[in-house]
């Protein structure tokens, strides 16, 4: 318990007229301004008081004056708005009289620092030793300072402590203010203190979610980055390959020039010297026509002699044919700046029913891929929305199964460059009925005519549909190719098929697809399985391009929509291009190595999960590889 010696004794009113006229002299307010170290002044000013007979202490001395002047500047606040508040103070003019003869600049210099307004009088500075210009007055004087309890000569009390307060999220030490009990309150009596805002630090939870944010933004740029380098080391492993695979193929063919070539054997004659009839018209001494006549006389049909093409990328072909691949490439028009829209191919795909939507799309969207400017889908009403959603590159005709489909269909052919049948067509007997006249249709306009799926089983119904058309692609897989070796040449045993999913497994598939050819009357004929044998009848060649085990839902329509452009190619150009080579062959061969390469490239980046889109984002850099290195 502590005992504060300065308060709680009872100031007389002449007792307090003499302290004012002590204090307010002029050398103890000079001694009194802009002092901090004043306890000297208020020692003087006891010592004067006891002179005069009022024995007071320093302390008491400056707390008084405080006091008086707590009460003076109070009365003078409130007397702005009401006149008569100064009269309640009774040392009210001796301390306006004081107070008054001040400087300005020190009076302005007190009010701007809040001094007199909030009750925290410091007009003589900080004094040392004494206590806090905050302390609040006691609660047993008036408002004149006198003591209402004379009998207790001292008070007693508590020191106070200051007592933790929560601001914000932080524990701020604010020492308790006591309790003013004066007889007119000031209205600034009742504002408390304002501290300076703090701003709370981030939980614990905000600072994990914000690392675990900024965590995953690093690791998704480093896959970001990974991923880039694993591109460029494919180009780079690729390129190699390619400039390696360039040198071999160069290394052989001067190896072959050194080399002395040995004399082919005579061809033995069959039948007492004589050839069959289909050597025959092969080699020249006979037409094709009078060879199928003799096919007719003899009641049977000989497969003719077969000049194998074996192709893979960086190896040498055999057989004394030139290369087929730069044949190929002489056909693709080069890009220029002078062509305008639809110059490089307008491709029409004529399928796409309610079961089947993504056939039609990825025959339409392979051709665009491979270099079509426009690719036209015509498709059933019902198909037409989903194939459109598909992508917005493809042109949509619902019009398949409308009443008037063939002439609707049929406005559109003097547009197209070529024509593919059968992705997605479905079997309806409708369906078919247009699809065999709009081929009619193509016919009579000489536009090429791819066919596949759906399409073939038509053709195996009808053969007629495309009979003696040489500009007609047939692309039939194994079941396919029976079905049409059945209905054509009527001798299904010579097609040794173990299974659907299995290629033909005979000594002489070449010679099979020959022979449907010719039945067909020389449509050129694109057989795919292990080995993709292409045949017009006269001609065989195999295309063994690497590709992969992987044989997914979609790819043989990858086929046909590059076929379709590939055919329009090879078709409009010269036979100086060519070499004099049947178009068709060229446009088959292109198409076969083009998808079997996709399929390669997908198959080493997806493996088993490899799909037929995964095949199309491949196009770009497979046709770069094979047409423009």
């Amino acid at each position: 318990m502590l005992v504060n010696p300065t308060r709680g004794f009872h100031w007389s009113d002449a007792e307090t007229r003499a302290l004012l006229n002590i204090w307010g002299e002029h050398d103890v307010q000079t001694a009194l301004d802009g002092n901090f170290r004043n306890s000297h002044v208020y020692r003087d000013v006891a010592a004067r008081l006891g002179d005069m007979g009022y024995d007071r202490t320093p302390d008491q001395c400056r707390v008084r004056v405080k006091s008086l002047k707590r009460q003076y500047y109070q009365a003078k606040k409130a007397s702005k708005r009401n006149g008569q508040y100064h009269k309640t103070f009774k040392f009210y003019e001796e301390m306006e009289r004081i107070l008054s003869s001040r400087s300005a600049a020190t009076l302005e210099s007190q009010d701007a620092d809040g001094v007199a307004v909030e009750g925290d009088e410091t007009m003589d500075g900080t004094e040392e030793d004494g206590d806090s210009i905050d302390q609040p007055q006691d609660s047993d004087m008036d408002g004149a300072g006198e003591c209402s309890n004379a009998d207790y000569p001292v008070k007693v009390e508590y020191p106070s402590y200051p007592i933790p307060v929560t601001v914000g999220s932080s524990n701020v030490p604010v020492k308790q203010s006591g309790i003013q009990n004066t007889s007119m309150a000031s209205p600034s009596a009742g504002k408390t203190r304002r501290y300076k805002k703090r701003f709370t630090n981030l939980s614990l939870e905000k600072l994990m979610e914000k690392f675990l944010e900024q965590s995953l933004e690093a690791e998704e740029g480093f896959y970001r980055l990974e991923e880039q380098r694993l591109r460029a080391e494919d180009v780079r492993r690729e390129t190699e390959h390619t400039r390696e695979l360039h040198m071999l193929q160069m290394l052989g063919q001067m190896l072959a020039g050194l080399a002395t070539p040995a004399p082919s054997p005579t061809p033995q004659p069959a039948r007492n010297s004589q050839m069959t009839p289909s050597a025959a018209s092969f080699f020249g001494t006979h037409s094709r026509q009078a060879s199928q006549a003799e096919y007719a006389n003899h009641g049977q049909q000989r497969a003719a002699p077969v000049i194998e093409r074996s192709f893979t990328l960086g190896r040498a072909a055999s057989g004394n044919m030139d290369n087929v691949l730069p044949l190929v490439k002489n056909t693709i028009p080069p890009l220029t700046s002078k062509k305008h829209k639809g110059q490089d191919g307008r491709i029409g795909v004529i399928g796409g029913c309610q079961e089947y939507t993504g056939a039609p799309y990825f025959a339409a969207i392979s051709a665009l891929k491979v270099g079509a400017d426009l690719s036209h889908v015509f498709c059933t009403k019902d198909a037409a929305s989903v194939i459109k959603s598909y992508s917005p590159e493809l042109i949509v005709h619902p019009v398949l199964d409308s009443p008037n489909a063939v002439e609707e269909m049929e406005k559109w052919l003097p547009r197209l460059h070529s024509l593919v049948v059968g992705p997605g067509l479905g079997r309806e007997d409708v369906l078919l009925k247009n699809a065999k006249a709009i081929i009619e249709k193509s016919k009579s306009r000489g536009i090429p005519v791819v066919i596949d799926a759906d399409g073939l089983w038509l053709v195996a119904k009808e053969p007629s549909v495309i009979q003696g058309y040489q500009k007609g692609i047939l692309t039939p897989n194994v079941m396919e190719f029976r079905r049409l070796y059945e209905a054509m040449v009527s001798n299904v045993s010579r097609i040794p098929v173990r299974a659907h999913h299995e290629s033909l497994d005979s000594n002489d598939p070449r010679g099979c697809a020959q022979q449907l050819s010719i039945a067909m009357g020389n449509v050129t004929l694109l057989l795919k399985g292990e080995e993709d044998i292409i045949t017009d009848g006269n001609m065989v060649l195999t295309c063994n391009q690497e590709g992969s085990g992987r044989r997914c839902g979609g790819q043989g329509d990858l086929l046909s929509g590059a076929l379709g452009i590939f055919s329009h190619w090879a078709f409009s150009s010269s036979a100086e291009a060519t070499k004099g080579m049947n178009p068709a062959l060229l446009a088959a061969f292109g198409a076969a190595s083009l998808t079997r390469q996709c399929n390669r490239q997908a198959f080493h980046k997806h493996g088993r999960s490899t799909i037929t889109s995964d095949m199309i984002q491949e196009i770009c850099i497979a046709f770069k590889k094979l047409f423009e290195s």
